[in-house]
């Protein structure tokens, strides 16, 4: 009896590395799956010295010694770090693919994606025999990556691009420096956005939230602008990368990762609860970050920002092991948008909209977590006497649009009598 020959399927990989380090590799083949494998020096390692690429490792002990296949799409945990939204739409242009053709996209971004993993081609001839095995019926034929090259990458829906800071100006590039920034141009969509972030974000500062430097700068002083559609409006907003230092990159991971869920899930399918309990489980500041998210929690409410999904709440492993919460980012008043709009992006204490939230919901999802309701409470009303004594002067003098200005003050005036301004 002859025995079948094997189908023959060709293959490219990249090799993912994290602080000079490889921890896997993603093998894609002409049949459109990509596999994840992790490199078993790497899931070997001691936790002590091991730096960590996702908690879910911390979670499930025998998550590196999977392979995670994939069609099209590749994991959540790498297909978060991709853009979303106008980005992606004009990188996928560019590179003339389907959107969830994600392999080339990863190819084309993977020296500058957020957080520290580095996506790099494997030449021809050198993917190690632990990334082929999984696919023991097909003869493997080895190729170059195609659509390699050095851009970047930024999740979000906005057009956004890391640049760096020299002499005054901002140059869009792949080279990452000590002084590395986000800009978001003006949407073609929405009006004065970048004007309404900034002063979203100077709201949330002034009552304790913490932020990144940022900035509203004019469209002259970008350098390497590609080619794209804007508005007539001429200012963007700058904020500096938290995921880039003086010594490097510094890696992060968002909440969509963390729970292994594509991008288009980060609304309904988890809730503010669990990223709490996730944090205060596994956090080096387990109740400072708690005490923080509480502070945003309510930012969010006082700002009628319906947009605070699973990917705008990220942490950081600043030390390479342990996470924390990472500065606040994406803070936004979506209400003068987003026609209607009533609530929160999650829920919490089963609860989204806006008027109804009060002292007594937050109380119930501190003591969900459990996490003593004192320490939580205190932060929340600090952060209300701030709002109170601060938020209408600095409104005033922020350069958000007055037609949002006007939707803001109404907002606060329909809030619960807790949260009223």
């Amino acid at each position: 009896m002859s025995v079948a020959e094997p189908w023959r399927e060709t293959v490219e990989a990249l090799q993912l590395s994290l602080h000079d380090r490889r921890i896997g590799i993603i093998t894609h083949y002409s049949g459109g799956k990509n596999i994840l494998t992790f490199d078993p020096e790497y899931a070997a390692l001691p936790e002590e010295i091991r730096p960590i690429m996702t908690l879910t490792q911390r979670v499930d002990r025998k998550y590196l010694g999977r392979a995670l296949l994939n069609a099209q799409r590749l994991p959540p945990v790498i297909s978060n770090l991709l853009p979303e939204g106008a980005l992606r739409e004009w990188m996928v242009a560019s590179l003339k693919i389907h959107s969830s053709n994600e392999f080339p996209l990863l190819a084309w971004t993977g020296n500058n994606l957020p957080g520290a993993i580095i996506a790099a081609p494997v030449p021809v001839g050198e993917i190690p025999e632990w990334a082929l095995s999984t696919r023991d019926r097909v003869e493997a034929v080895q190729i170059d990556v195609r659509n390699a090259a050095q851009k970047f990458s930024l999740a979000g829906v906005q057009m956004k691009f890391s640049t760096i800071r020299k002499d005054g100006r901002f140059h869009i590039g792949a080279v990452i420096g000590g002084d590395s920034w986000i800009i978001k141009t003006p949407s073609t969509i929405h009006r004065n956005v970048p004007e309404n972030e900034y002063s979203a974000m100077r709201l949330a500062q002034a009552i304790g939230v913490e932020i990144p430097e940022i900035e509203l700068i004019d469209l002259d002083v970008l350098d390497n602008l590609p080619d794209i559609q804007l508005p007539g409006e001429r200012i963007a907003y700058a904020i500096r990368r938290f995921d880039r230092g003086e010594q490097g990159r510094i890696h992060t991971e968002d909440f969509a990762q963390i729970f292994e869920l594509y991008a288009h899930d980060k609304y309904g399918k988890r809730n503010y609860e669990q990223i709490a309990a996730a944090l205060y489980r596994y956090s080096a500041d387990g109740l400072g970050d708690i005490q923080q998210m509480a502070r945003r929690l309510l930012t969010n409410i006082l700002l009628a920002n319906g947009d605070a999904h699973l990917k705008n709440w990220t942490v950081i492993y600043a030390d390479t092991i342990n996470p924390q919460l990472a500065p606040a980012y994406d803070i936004v008043s979506t209400l003068p948008y987003v026609k209607g709009e009533t609530g929160l992006a999650l829920n919490l204490g089963k609860q989204k909209r806006w008027d109804v939230m009060n002292i007594e919901i937050f109380k119930t999802w501190a003591q969900r977590i459990g996490v003593p309701w004192p320490a939580v409470k205190v932060h929340l009303l600090d952060a209300l006497v701030k709002a109170r004594d601060t938020w209408p002067q600095l409104l005033q003098e922020l350069p958000m649009r007055e037609a949002h200005k006007d939707i803001l003050r109404v907002h606060w005036s329909r809030l619960s009598a807790d949260f009223r301004l």
